[in-house]
């Protein structure tokens, strides 16, 4: 498997978390354009939708919502740490 950049992921998160490509592409400092081919190439990458979009918002899939919950604390304690 090709290696995943970890800024993407990190991306990946917030979009999840938020749901909202707007909410999140605010946070993240990023243009809402520039934020949606970071997660359309992760989806590529990984071979596997993360995310359903809508004209309402966007939701993680069941694998999208595994992904999250299975790395999600790494990058709070990340954030946590530096915070301190």
């Amino acid at each position: 498997m090709a290696r995943i950049d970890l800024n993407n992921l990190a991306a990946f998160v917030v979009v999840a978390r938020e749901r909202s490509f707007t909410r999140a592409a605010a946070q993240l400092g990023l243009t809402q354009s520039s934020l949606s081919h970071t997660i359309r190439g992760l989806e590529a990458k990984l071979g596997m939708r993360l995310l359903t979009r809508t004209t309402r918002g966007v939701s993680p899939t069941e694998v999208g919502e595994r992904l999250l919950a299975n790395i999600g604390p790494y990058y709070e304690g990340i954030n946590a740490e530096l915070d301190a």
